[in-house]
């Protein structure tokens, strides 16, 4: 098993930023796939394609 380490260019991303004013979904290209990331009424963040 391959493990990945965190790059020291990764920067953290605090959840306001990503969902500002109140938004609880966005969705992510990858590799011309569409993803959904949202968040979930428990408060917990879920990714499904």
């Amino acid at each position: 098993m391959t493990h990945r380490t965190e790059s020291a260019a990764a920067v953290p991303l605090n959840t306001t930023t990503l969902f500002p004013q109140g938004s609880r979904e966005r969705t992510i290209v990858h590799d011309n796939t569409e993803y959904r990331l949202r968040i979930t009424a428990q408060g917990k963040l879920i990714l499904t394609k």
